[in-house]
């Protein structure tokens, strides 16, 4: 029996019908071990030595492994064919060598692209011995994430509170964020205008022509940059003689675009699909991994963690035979097309993700969902990619006067043969300029003809600045400018979003304050560190030890020197030094001029206070030096308004208590406040919330929260919406459901508040401990705290405090009442906390020893012992 080692159980019951019975495959769930997040886990001093640690959960998969490896003739190591794959299958054989489990059995690597019989019994015909130098990039790279992440970190927990943690390439991917925002907020609009004309010529029928030159003069975009020269140039056009100059038709072809990598997957399935990164990645692998196809589970996509972006030679056979059947021979090219990435890094070590048979065609497999759509698109992708040329035809006609004092100018194009577009067309980001020529046809015109102008428009233009990054333009800039790799984009955002550091709103990243307090502070004290080209060069190295090229703790002791010494600089600094780098970097955002020309940094609040940035437990505001004296605080990037926010706004008064609601802003940001007879009651305003809109309405729907919807249909207790730090929620006894839009808090009726609690209780959701919530039986008679029915690991369960009393065998948790609840509980209590178990060590043997002599010699100082 040979035993087989995959990742992923799915996978391992697929390939094991594949090769039968002379063959056990398991799977080791992924990494079986990894550094432990302590300090000491690398070790500069000792040859970067790293000190690995076997997961709780993998130690079960490794004792299934060695016991099935004592049965085996042979051990193959059939792990993913990348990087970490390879990683995977390094580090099983290492904890399999120190148990000794081997004993001289023979050990074999295998890679295969796709989840097919064919190439999974390919790839077992062909083994081949663990790749050390991909092994190597794998340790650089890992120790060094742990080197910046370990060193970088608790620098920043002492110089800047607030932040978590910064990482080697993550960083630098914020950076892209934060300087895209502050492109935003520095952006000036321009005014400019355009003149466009409808006209004819010898009875034609109507067409749209643009004004592109004036007085003899090509127009610019800003030639026209008011209301005052864009009338004069209109009444120009409704003026002048104007004849047909010339018309030009060229033909012109578009080529399909190449199969997707993993980072143009991405991007494409955001643009059409609107998938996250990680959502399109856990999809690609349920493709991958395969469905039920006549009895056997087979892959239907090529592996998905790749830049490359060719197809095997038998791969374009099956597309180009695919294309003939489906489409016909017109549609296919005379010869195959060869593709080469162009972009920066590329290792094209694998092949582009591809159908595992162009004869699935998307309506052929019986899919649904998030699967459908994805295999839809690569499949149409792929098999454009070796289709014919579209060809277009593309007419301009020029149009003008005798004097020469005003040209026009139409295009229009139109599709002779529509080539790979018949199936697939490829989405433009949204921030790519509009071909006029696109979709327009113009009509039959002859050269030296008159033109009549039916209607002549003005329009004014501003322009835009830059738009935030999508998930799609990020992984885009990042794979432009060589940062990160393809099996890395989805979780470097994810990091971002899980963090605190970027939201993501409206498909857009938006930097978090502490993001960019983060950025800035690393721009200043380590911008070597978060350069965009340091960091592609980081990578190029870290290519080079992948191919053989260069040895990795060569590159790992080159990187520490530089680094350490780097951090070492940053011992002596204080916080106040690095406020006041910080007040210089973000003065735009913090500290904006102000139109009457004074300091924008002097307290408003105080005489002779100056602000400054401030940072607290929970992040940075800004506050005056004159504190205690003077408490004037402001949120962080919140300099626009930093007039308004100095001075308290009554908004009007409660029609029941008759008292002032007053919009403030504090350290946390904007809220209401009423004053009560024990303390103030404050709100916070939701984040969707203009500061400037508030009034005396909106001002009451928060005082009054937490609203009272109504008592729960089963247990008679209240349900409420209210606002906390995360946003508006609806609470019943201890289940919490997060509302997306707060005016949710004012208007969910009873129907739909116990229809999302039942939902929550049925579906908890990763982030929730413990078991799941089947039954809430309401509150314990005397101290009023919550008692649940659980379903947990082991069975179910009545929950009460830090009480778990099982209940017993044969009861239905459904049936279970607060009077039997409260009788397990009494049980459990009664019987006292469990007994740890603890397995009591034989004690030694006393080893017989000669007696020591004694000897006059005085002990040494501890200082040279």
């Amino acid at each position: 029996m040979n035993l087989v080692i995959v990742e992923s159980p799915a996978k391992a019951k697929t390939i094991e019908k594949y090769l039968g019975k002379d063959y056990k495959v398991l799977a080791s769930f992924g990494h079986v071990r990894d550094l432990p997040s302590k300090n000491g886990s690398v070790d500069p001093d000792n040859s970067f030595a790293m000190s690995w640690s076997v997961d709780t959960r993998a130690k079960k998969r490794i004792k299934d492994i060695e016991n099935a490896l004592t049965k085996a003739d042979k051990l193959i190591l059939a792990t993913d064919p990348d990087r970490e794959g390879e990683a995977i299958s390094w580090h099983l054989l290492e904890v399999l060598g120190k148990k000794k489990a081997f004993k001289d059995k023979p050990v074999e690597r295998v890679v295969f692209n796709a989840i097919t019989k064919k190439s999974v019994t390919e790839a077992i015909a062909n083994p081949r011995k663990l790749d050390q130098e991909l092994v190597d990039a794998y340790l650089a790279r890992r120790a060094l994430d742990y080197l910046v992440g370990f060193t970088l970190s608790p620098v920043l927990w002492r110089k800047l509170p607030g932040a978590r943690s910064a990482g080697r390439v993550q960083s630098v991917a914020l950076r892209l964020i934060c300087e895209r925002e502050t492109e935003i907020e520095k952006f000036e609009s321009q005014e400019y205008w355009s003149i466009t004309s409808d006209v004819t010529s010898n009875g034609s029928s109507a067409f749209s022509a643009r004004l592109v030159s004036l007085d003899g003069d090509k127009l610019t975009k800003f030639s026209l940059g008011n209301e005052e020269i864009a009338m004069k140039a209109k009444a120009a056009v409704e003026a002048a003689n104007l004849s047909i100059v010339s018309v030009q038709a060229k033909p012109v072809t578009r080529n399909p675009q190449p199969p997707f990598m993993t980072s143009t997957l991405q991007q494409e399935a955001s643009r059409k699909l609107g998938f996250s990164a990680t959502q399109t990645m856990r999809t690609a692998q349920q493709l991958y991994e395969g469905v039920d196809i006549g009895g056997e589970t087979t892959g239907l996509i090529t592996y998905m963690r790749t830049d490359g972006i060719s197809m095997i030679g038998e791969a374009i056979s099956d597309c180009r035979a695919a294309i003939a059947s489906n489409y016909g021979d017109t549609y296919l090219p005379g010869q195959h097309r060869v593709y080469k990435s162009k972009a920066k890094n590329a290792q094209e070590a694998h092949e582009a993700i591809r159908p595992t048979s162009f004869a699935r065609t998307p309506d052929s497999l019986k899919l649904s969902g998030d699967m459908k759509k994805l295999y839809e698109l690569i499949w149409k992708r792929a098999m454009a990619s070796q289709m014919a040329s579209a060809k277009l035809e593309r007419t301009t006609v020029e149009i003008g006067d005798k004097a020469n004092s005003v040209g026009l100018r139409a295009t229009g194009q139109v599709v002779r043969f529509d080539g790979f577009l018949k199936l697939y067309e490829e989405t433009k980001p949204k921030t790519a300029e509009k071909d006029e020529a696109d979709g327009n046809m113009l009509p039959p015109v002859s050269e030296g003809k008159s033109v009549d102008v039916k209607k002549a428009d003005a329009e004014q233009h501003f322009t835009q600045p830059p738009p935030r990054y999508s998930e799609a333009s990020l992984v885009k800039a990042m794979e432009e400018l060589g940062i990160g790799r393809p099996s890395t984009y989805a979780s470097i955002l994810k990091v971002l979003q899980d963090r605190g550091y970027v939201e993501l709103d409206k498909r857009r990243f938006t930097p978090a304050d502490k993001g960019r307090l983060l950025t800035a502070f690393l721009e200043n004290f380590f911008g070597k560190y978060v350069q965009y080209n340091y960091t592609a060069d980081l990578e190029e190295r870290l290519d080079k030890v992948s191919a053989g090229d260069l040895d990795y703790l060569t590159l790992l002791q080159n990187f520490w020197n530089e680094f350490s010494a780097s951090v070492d600089e940053t011992k002596d600094l204080r916080v106040t030094h690095v406020l006041d780098a910080l007040n210089d970097a973000l003065k735009p955002i913090v500290f904006p001029e102000k139109e009457d020309g004074t300091d924008p940094r002097k307290c408003t609040n105080c005489d002779d206070g100056r602000l400054s940035l401030k940072l607290g437990k929970f992040g940075a505001f800004v506050g005056c030096s004159n504190y205690p004296d003077c408490k004037f605080t402001r949120p962080f990037g919140d300099g626009e308004n930093a007039e308004a926010a100095a001075e308290d706004k009554i908004l009007g008064q409660h029609p029941e208590t008759e008292k002032d609601i007053v919009l403030k802003t504090g350290r946390f940001g904007p809220y209401v406040e009423m004053e009560t007879e024990k303390k103030p009651k404050r709100t916070s305003l939701p984040k969707t919330w203009d500061y400037h809109a508030m009034d005396l309405e909106k001002g009451l729907r928060l005082i009054n929260l937490p609203r009272k919807i109504g008592q729960h249909p089963e247990d008679g207790n209240q349900i409420i919406t209210a606002l906390g730090r995360f946003g508006p929620y609806i609470k019943h006894n201890t289940t919490y459901v997060s509302l997306k839009d707060p005016e949710e808090m004012f208007t969910i009726g009873m129907n739909d508040a116990v229809a999302r609690i039942a939902d929550k209780i049925a579906n908890p959701g990763r982030g929730r401990r413990g078991g799941t919530v089947l039954k809430d039986l309401g509150k314990h008679p005397e101290d009023k705290k919550p008692i649940q029915v659980m379903d947990g690991r082991y069975g179910p369960y009545v929950k009460y405090e830090k009480v778990n009393a099982t209940i017993p065998k044969g009861t239905d948790p459904k049936d279970v009442t607060v009077e039997m609840a409260l009788e397990y509980i009494a049980a459990k209590i009664a019987k006292g906390p469990a007994k740890k178990k603890t397995t009591r060590k034989k004690p030694a043997a006393k080893k017989k020893t000669a007696p020591k002599k004694k000897t006059a010699a005085k002990k040494k100082p501890k200082a040279e012992a």
